[in-house]
């Protein structure tokens, strides 16, 4: 009975969120309390109060995490970058996609599909129209970044994988870094063919180095230049690179780190109160979209938890799953999670499904964190689902048609995915 209430539940859950008849805050809450009463159960308020406590560390993290990412694009901390990038590159078709990837890597280390098109796009558009450059691969290369960039322990997969096999974010993703490296080079590799077969097709253009310092000012389009702060770009680079040295060093709790570092941003950059309340206001919006979803989550992962109906489903599957495939349930889901992001949004699969798959795979000896390791490779293909917003934001910019961008871009985010599963594999972190 439970393990029917359960796959009921996933498919009612699926069905509100990709045929957009519930957000994916509404389905994650009342979706579990209904069918959770149907079954019988009651008592409701424990469940998801466990599931909240669970989930709190994670959901500060993300806010202050948004908060310090977002006041350092406030202040233009990219903008030199995005200078210098655009007067190396020039004319020439090779270096003008190697620099859209670099870029791209760069900028998409905040996580944020939205913001990295937008500068990425903002800064290299000109140039690409200026010597009739293909469109699709400007809207190709920020989503291949953005594929692998899409795993820092601030963004939402990441967020999301940890949270539904309940373990901590840090000690899930240092291992698979090896797989986002190999990730980032195949970026690269993608752009260099990319680039050098634009390059023989329209050949190298001479550009005035004034153009690009053009090109760079359209980054202050529809921002207010008060709130920039070039002469504090070296205090925000030191600053940055020791956050991400603690980081990756556990110095601090990430929660406590972000916390840290955006007080310090914030002082340092905008000692006047009525500033940072504005700097406050300004992301508060994503944060709650963002953090409401999460506690979402929590409650979701504590109904089902706590009912037993995450059990009851895994039963199930270890009756249908051969015992030969069982220790090579991290490949599969690996393999799985490539189609899966892509035809669903993630809040379904890493709450709906990757919780039913961990509470199998523990039958078979593979811990929760592998799972959810496995699961966040296929992410490169989500980010040309027409499930996820930024999509949207990316093809509008470009004035392009979304089928054409995924046609053009799916062999490629494939292959990054591949990639990355690979190396996973090679390095031991999915077993086969």
């Amino acid at each position: 009975m439970l393990a029917f209430l359960g796959f009921a539940m996933i498919v009612v859950f699926m069905y509100l969120i990709m045929s957009k008849r519930m957000s994916a805050f509404n389905a994650l809450t009342i979706v579990p309390v209904v069918f959770a009463l149907i079954g019988g159960f009651t008592d409701l308020g424990p469940m998801m109060l466990a599931g909240l406590e669970k989930i709190a560390p994670t959901a500060i993290m993300i806010i202050f995490a948004i908060l310090y990412f977002g006041v350092l694009i406030d202040t233009g901390f990219f903008d030199p970058l995005v200078a210098k990038i655009l007067k190396i590159v020039g004319g020439d078709p090779l270096k003008i996609v190697l620099g859209t990837a670099v870029l791209s890597l760069i900028v998409a280390l905040d996580g944020d599909g939205t913001i990295t098109y937008l500068i990425v796009v903002t800064a290299f558009l000109p140039l690409y129209e200026k010597l009739g450059m293909n469109k699709l691969i400007l809207a190709c290369i920020p989503a291949l970044a953005m594929g692998v960039m899409n795993l820092t322990p601030w963004g939402g997969p990441a967020v999301q994988a940890a949270a539904a096999v309940n373990v901590d974010i840090l000690e899930m993703l240092v291992p698979i870094i090896p797989s986002m490296i190999a990730g980032g080079v195949w970026v690269l590799v993608v752009a260099f063919f990319l680039g050098r077969r634009e390059r023989k097709r329209l050949g190298v253009t001479h550009i005035d180095l004034d153009l690009s310092g053009e090109i760079a000012a359209t980054l202050d389009t529809g921002m207010d230049a008060s709130i920039k702060r070039p002469k504090l770009f070296w205090f925000n680079l030191v600053l940055t690179l020791l956050v991400m040295a603690a980081l990756l060093t556990g110095f601090l709790p990430l929660q406590a780190l972000f916390m840290l570092g955006f007080a310090i941003v914030m002082i340092v950059n905008y000692p006047n109160l009525q500033d940072q309340k504005d700097r406050l206001h300004a992301h508060a919006g994503n944060i709650l979209t963002v953090v409401s979803m999460i506690f979402a989550a929590g409650v979701f992962s504590g109904i089902i938890e706590g009912t037993g109906i995450v059990a009851a489903m895994a039963d199930i599957l270890i009756a249908i799953i051969p015992d030969a495939l069982g220790p090579r349930l991290t490949v599969i889901v690996a393999i799985l999670s490539m189609p899966f992001t892509f035809f669903m949004a993630n809040a379904p699969f890493y709450f709906g499904i990757i919780p039913i798959m961990s509470e199998t795979a523990a039958h078979f000896g593979i811990q929760p964190i592998e799972i959810g390791q496995a699961s966040l490779l296929g992410q490169p293909l989500h980010l040309l689902s027409p499930l996820q917003g930024s999509i949207y934001v990316l093809v509008g910019l470009l004035g392009i048609d979304i089928g054409d961008h995924i046609r053009f871009s799916a062999k490629y985010a494939l292959g990054t995915a591949v990639v990355m599963t690979v190396v996973g594999v090679l390095i031991g972190v999915l077993s086969i």
